[in-house]
């Protein structure tokens, strides 16, 4: 069971993809990139997993994000 939540474009070649799945079982949000290219379309080995009982703990976390603290961090970069 895989359900695309949606997708962020990271670049001309890569998205990130957000999408509720069932691993070995267990269900959980998964984070990962999507190449579309010349050599390669498909997922990459980058991203990460957050099993369901631990997706309040997660979500919490990225709450507590200022979006003021991002705005300074694209200033320095």
């Amino acid at each position: 069971m895989e359900n695309d939540i949606g997708k962020i474009k990271k670049n001309s070649e890569t998205e990130v993809v957000v999408r509720i799945d069932d691993y070995k079982g267990k269900k959980g949000v998964t984070i990962r990139e999507f190449v579309t290219s010349a050599k390669y379309t498909g997922f990459t080995k980058s991203g990460t997993r957050i099993p369901a009982d631990k997706f309040l703990e997660f979500r919490e976390l990225i709450n507590t994000i200022k979006l003021e603290d991002l705005k300074d961090a694209e200033k320095a970069g």
